[in-house]
């Protein structure tokens, strides 16, 4: 499976925001819609701050 984790980070600290993410999509001009293998969705306001693929997570800020 190719799915990651998104997260927040606020602080220094990593929050949880979706787990299993399969899509990412850019939405308007600061966010992303993240849709889940199981179709479950949100839309996150900021920007990627890194990607880890061999972790599988996606961190934004």
């Amino acid at each position: 499976m190719c799915e990651a984790n998104a997260y927040m980070v606020k602080d220094g600290q990593e929050h949880l925001i979706l787990e299993s993410v399969d899509i990412i999509e850019p939405e308007g001009e600061d966010g992303y819609r993240l849709i889940g293998i199981f179709g479950d969705q949100k839309l996150v306001r900021g920007r990627i701050k890194m990607m880890n693929l061999v972790d599988h997570k996606i961190l934004f800020e």
